[in-house]
């Protein structure tokens, strides 16, 4: 599974922790991802995607065909 949104190419930041003393230590912050599975009615298939909330919601509003061509100019594999 990849680290980072196969749709927006969101991934891992760098952040601080901020103590009530003002000490800063540093962190991650992880993006929402989730595994999901869309049906191409093109090829007839399913393609399982790792893709944060916000790519969801572009696959909503592109539609998933529109979204696999512009991944696919990319480079990226499917």
């Amino acid at each position: 599974m990849p680290k980072y949104c196969q749709v927006t190419g969101k991934g891992s930041k760098s952040a601080n922790n901020v103590s009530h003393a003002n000490n800063r230590t540093k962190r991650t912050q992880k993006p929402n991802l989730q595994k999901k599975r869309f049906y191409l009615p093109s090829e007839d298939r399913w393609v399982k995607l790792t893709v944060s909330t916000q790519g969801i919601r572009t696959i909503d509003k592109k539609g998933i065909e529109k979204v696999v061509k512009e991944m696919r100019q990319r480079g990226e594999d499917i």
